[in-house]
């Protein structure tokens, strides 16, 4: 849903759309995927992309189609089936099943104030007292970035730090009232996990959710220095791969689990209801939307539809070094869960490869879709040079237009000035107009990640519109002494 409203975003400021690249053939007639479509299919499209690295895990109902990874790290070693990968936001259906696995045994009530176990988790607002644990899985406490930009903050080491940190935060809304996407939800309630289990929440974790599901090469960090690699990984920029490293976040709770692709198929199996340690009743309570205000978010999966009309849960996440997606098929059974070593934006590639894979079942041919970058870099590069010409231009012939100011009115030349003001405002906005599009406030330094050749333009722009201001108003006041 965020990189959808990214790409309009985009699509609104440079005219630029997602096109879709040479479309591979051999598509099956629907119903099915094999191994064999699966690898053929991954395999075409990390060739058009230039995809450096994934996993991937299909499933259907009990039984696992296909498990497989493919190109090589960051670190340069191959991905494989065991390869341990990070999961991003994925994490918050294992987070809401540990706090689901306290809710069973009567340790702690859904719609029970978090406060009632978690005293320490205060924030600046009385309307915090009411928010209940219930809200926290569902998005809907009220919390939102809006009120606590976590990812412009350092990063705290431990999840009792990381709830501290909210103390002088306020609302964004009354609990319950609307739901606002916000990673801390999932830190408090892996704290108040912490707490009520009386013991650290990897291991809580480890013993009562990857444990009994056989996920035994899986496990929950605090931070992305704690990932392997330190979380390294992958941008695109016009149309070239450039290796960048993770920068320090905290993840534990919402974005901290790690995982292979031999567990990830037996997690999308106990999804669908194929595991017996996973009870039916906390399944459906996982995978039920909310409906607050409309929403269609359940507790770290969200309900929609494919687009040939079947319902679907999903779930993506996103690091600036990878990304992933995992997404349920009640209809057919069929789980498919996919991690890449690409970040946002330049690198949608698990979303675009889970979505390739569903029009192959749907019976729809691969219609060749790559991420955005790949073209709209090439438009962004001709922009980048255009506007260094106009501003050597406008640069070099400042003299000129400045001696032809020279018998015009004071308020009309600063009118005429005014429009070079604009490309230093939108770059210097630029970080908060990915976080307006994408409801998570960021930095300009991570833009660079997201979207590195929108930057440089961004940048370029700024840059050359200060020099011609600049050298305009260097020319005006000179051409006014001489007088």
């Amino acid at each position: 849903m965020r990189m959808k409203k990214v790409a309009a975003a985009a699509g609104a400021v440079l005219a630029l759309g997602l096109t879709a690249g040479p479309a591979a053939a051999g598509a099956p007639a629907g119903g099915e995927l094999s191994a064999g479509v699966i690898d053929a299919y991954v395999r075409g499209y990390a060739e058009r992309t230039g995809l450096p690295g994934a996993v991937v895990a299909v499933t259907k109902g009990d039984q696992v189609v296909h498990v497989a990874g493919y190109g090589r790290t960051a670190a340069g070693e191959p991905f494989t089936p065991t390869t341990r990968v990070p999961l991003a936001s994925l994490s918050k259906s294992f987070t809401a099943l540990g706090v689901l696995r306290l809710a069973e045994e009567g340790r702690i009530g859904l719609d029970v104030p978090v406060r009632s176990y978690l005293p320490e988790f205060t924030l600046d607002d009385p309307r915090a007292a009411k928010i209940t644990v219930r809200q926290l899985l569902q998005q809907t406490s009220g919390m939102s970035d809006r009120s606590f930009p976590e990812l412009t903050l350092d990063a705290p080491d431990t999840l009792k730090d990381a709830v501290a940190m909210m103390r002088t935060a306020p609302l964004a809304a009354d609990p319950g009232a609307r739901m606002a996407y916000h990673n801390p939800n999932f830190a408090v309630a892996a704290r108040l996990v912490e707490v009520v289990a009386q013991r650290p929440f990897a291991d809580y974790m480890a013993a009562t959710v990857f444990g009994p599901l056989g996920m035994t090469s899986t496990r929950t960090v605090n931070t992305t220095a704690d990932l392997p690699g330190r979380g390294a990984g992958y941008i695109r920029a016009y149309g070239q791969l450039i290796p960048r490293a993770q920068p320090k976040w905290f993840v534990n709770g919402g974005a901290g689990v790690v995982s292979t692709a031999d567990d990830l198929a037996r997690w999308l199996i106990a999804q669908h209801g194929g595991s017996r340690t996973l009870p039916e009743g906390i399944r459906k309570t996982m995978q039920t939307p909310s409906g607050v205000d409309g929403s269609t978010y359940a507790m770290g999966w969200g309900a929609g539809t494919t687009p040939g009309g079947a319902a679907q849960l999903r779930h993506t996440g996103w690091l600036l070094t990878h990304n992933a997606a995992q997404t349920l098929l009640p209809g057919s059974g069929y789980g498919i869960a996919v991690v890449t070593n690409t970040g946002m934006v330049a690198g949608d590639d698990a979303l675009l490869i889970s979505d390739g894979l569903i029009d192959l079942l749907e019976g729809r041919p691969d219609s060749g879709l790559e991420p955005l970058s790949l073209t709209a870099d090439l438009w962004l590069a001709g922009l980048t040079v255009l506007t260094l010409a106009l501003g050597v231009l406008g640069v070099v012939r400042s003299a000129r237009w400045s001696r032809r100011r020279q018998s015009k009115a004071p308020w009309r030349t600063i009118v005429r000035l005014l429009p070079y003001g604009l490309p230093i405002a939108f770059f210097l906005g630029l970080a908060g107009l990915f976080g307006l599009v994408m409801n998570r406030a960021g930095t300009l330094d991570q833009i660079t990640y997201v979207w590195l050749a929108l930057y440089i333009w961004a940048a370029t722009t700024a840059l050359t519109a200060t020099a011609v201001l600049s050298t305009r108003i260097f020319h005006l006041i000179r051409a006014r002494r001489s007088l």
